[in-house]
């Protein structure tokens, strides 16, 4: 989730990568058409708004669906913008997805209601949201084998019965080591793969250094994925540090609330109560339908919630119980 100020930029930009170095521009190059054999990932850019898209399929069809992100995402952070005053106020018995408007913003409203009792706003899925958005375009009309639409790290995936893809599973959000994966199928259901913790790129009322979180599409991802992280906690430790968000981020839809700055070296009682925590309300989700999966790190120690990891073995060795 991304609760940073929104940021007004030039306008959108867009390039390819890693072939042939492209100058960020508001339009797609002319290398793009198919014969290129640069085409790979497309990178889309506004504001705070960051995408690394990668398209599998017949060239001409990625090209015209990587057209078809391009020209989606120029709208995307200006009709954000206009209500960011309402997305960042508490959902309500009254508050109606019709009062949101754009697919964006009707997409952040729908993934935050079943957690309206949590005090949520809808910037609770905003970055999942944008993804999921930008995989719709790229689909409509198109054959592709498989996309992925990354979001800094919340991710909208597709995949067409023939295609497979792993997802490593990060025991921190600043890590680049996934020592845990998980292979999805077209059958497993799975359009949302989210990752949330206390030193991610928004703050976190709990402790844990990651949470990944599958279901079926990335907005809902990553509304559970930050509430399972703010689940994972021990709200009387002196060994955990924290402050009012808005002494962090004067504009955090989280107001004065206390969120996480620090924590210290915890016992592995400690970690087990805190993990403990944040399993019972991911499986309370799962009973409900709302994820198919979570996996829960805290300082050595997971746990994992539905959907288990390929290697069943190396899954309970990493539990550390």
């Amino acid at each position: 989730m991304v609760c940073a100020s929104v940021v007004r930029a030039a306008g959108p930009a867009a390039w390819l990568l890693p072939g042939r170095q492209q100058q960020a521009s508001n339009q797609l190059p002319e290398s793009l058409m198919p014969g290129n054999p640069g085409l790979s990932r497309l990178h889309l850019q506004h504001g705070p708004i960051d995408l690394i898209i990668d398209a599998r399929g017949r060239q001409d069809e990625v090209e015209k669906a990587y057209r078809q992100a391009a020209h989606a995402f120029d709208s995307v952070l200006d009709v954000l913008s206009a209500q960011l005053l309402l997305l960042r106020h508490t959902l309500s018995k009254t508050t109606r997805q019709s009062s949101f408007s754009g697919d964006v913003a009707q997409r952040m409203y729908s993934a935050a209601e079943p957690f309206s009792h949590k005090l949520v706003t809808p910037m609770i899925a905003v970055a999942g949201a944008v993804a999921d958005h930008i995989l719709k375009a790229m689909l409509t009309g198109r054959k592709l084998e498989r996309v992925q639409v990354n979001n800094g790290g919340d991710i909208a995936l597709y995949l067409s019965q023939e295609a497979r893809c792993r997802i490593g599973i990060c025991t921190s959000t600043g890590s680049v080591q996934h020592p845990d994966v998980i292979t999805l199928c077209a059958d497993d259901g799975i359009g949302g793969v989210a990752t949330s913790g206390w030193q991610g790129r928004s703050h976190s009322l709990g402790i844990a250094d990651a949470v990944t979180v599958l279901a079926c599409n990335a907005a809902l991802a990553d509304a559970a994925a930050t509430l399972i992280a703010n689940a994972v906690d021990l709200p009387q430790s002196c060994k955990v540090s924290r402050a009012p968000a808005s002494s962090l981020s004067p504009d955090s839809d989280l107001g004065d609330r206390l969120v996480t700055t620090a924590v210290n070296d915890l016992s592995t009682f400690e970690k087990v109560a805190a993990l403990q925590a944040g399993c019972d309300f991911a499986g309370s989700l799962l009973a409900h339908g709302l994820i198919a999966g979570a996996y829960l790190n805290l300082q050595g120690q997971s746990r994992v919630v539905g959907k288990p990891f390929d290697d069943i073995q190396l899954a309970t060795a990493s539990t550390g119980t």
